[in-house]
C-alpha cells in the first residue's frame, strides 16, 4: 500500500471474480463452500478499495448465463447474496459506500430483489465509493436493450438522427452514471471477458491472474494495482504524444 502512488490509482476498478467453484473442488468441498469463501474476499477488496480512495468498484457477481447452472447451486447463490446484503449494508453505511446494481433485476427472486432495493435505498445518500454488483448481467443483452431503446426514440422523433454518437449510446447503458473502467482484474487463470462490460472496456487495462478468487488476498490485490501503475495508458497514441499531454 505504501508503494502505491495515490495519484495513479484507477478511478474505476472492475473485477471478474472467478474460481470459487474450482477452489472448492480442488479441496474436495462443495462448490457453495467456495462461494462462501469468496464472500470473504469481496469484503477485503471492498474495504481496501474504499481505504485507497478508489471511486468506483464494479464486481461481476452473477451473469445472465449463470441461471443455466444447476438449480440447487442457483438457489444457494441467491441465498448467499441475500445474506451478504443483510450483513454488509451496515458496513457500507459505516464506510460511506453507496451500493448499486447493474443487470436485469426482474430475473432475481422477489426476496432477493427486495434486499437489493433496500440496500440501494439505505446507502443512496452516501458520498464515498460506489460499489456496483453486476447481477443477472450480460453485456450483449445490455447493448441490445440500449440500442432498442435508442432506435425507438429516434423513430418516435425524440432524438434527431444527427445527434447519434458513442456518448449517446453510452447514456442508454446500465452504467450511464459511472465512468468506464480503467482497470479490469480477472482471477482463476481464465483469459476471457465472459460478456462483461464489452462496450465499456474499449481502453481498459486488463490483468489476469492464476489465483482463484477465494485466495485473492490483500497482497494479491496490491500486486495487481502495482502492475496497473507500471503501465502507460496511450489510448491509441504514441508515448511522446502522451507525455506532451501531461
Amino acid at each position: 500500500m505504501q508503494k502505491l502512488d495515490p495519484e495513479k490509482l484507477p478511478r474505476h476498478l472492475a473485477i471478474i471474480m472467478d474460481g470459487n467453484g474450482r477452489w472448492a473442488q480442488e479441496r474436495m468441498l462443495k462448490r457453495i463452500v467456495g462461494h462462501r469463501k469468496g464472500v470473504e474476499t469481496v469484503r477485503t477488496v471492498v474495504e481496501e478499495s474504499s481505504l485507497l480512495g478508489i471511486k468506483f468498484l464494479t464486481l461481476f457477481a452473477f451473469s445472465s448465463e449463470n441461471w443455466l447452472r444447476p438449480k440447487t447451486e442457483v438457489r444457494a447463490l441467491m441465498a448467499l447474496l441475500k445474506a451478504y446484503l443483510a450483513k454488509e449494508t451496515t458496513r457500507m453505511m459505516a464506510n460511506n459506500i453507496r451500493f448499486a446494481v447493474i443487470g436485469d433485476r426482474s430475473d432475481l427472486p422477489e426476496d432477493v430483489n427486495s434486499a437489493v432495493a433496500e440496500a440501494i435505498a439505505k446507502t443512496s445518500q452516501n458520498s464515498g465509493m460506489v460499489l456496483t454488483l453486476a447481477l443477472s448481467y450480460g453485456s450483449r443483452q445490455e447493448i441490445y436493450q440500449a440500442l432498442t431503446q435508442l432506435v425507438d426514440a429516434v423513430l418516435a422523433g425524440k432524438i434527431p438522427r444527427e445527434k447519434l454518437s458513442e456518448d449517446l449510446i453510452s447514456s442508454f447503458l446500465y452504467t450511464s452514471e459511472i465512468p468506464d473502467p480503467d482497470f479490469l482484474i480477472r482471477t482463476s487463470g481464465e483469459m476471457r471477458i465472459s460478456n462483461f462490460l464489452l462496450w465499456q472496456i474499449a481502453y481498459t487495462e486488463l490483468y489476469f491472474t492464476e489465483v482463484n478468487w477465494p485466495d485473492f488476498s490483500k497482497e494479491e490485490f496490491y500486486k495487481a494495482l502495482a502492475n496497473y501503475q507500471a503501465r502507460e495508458r496511450r489510448y491509441g497514441l504514441i508515448s511522446d504524444q502522451v507525455r506532451k499531454r501531461r
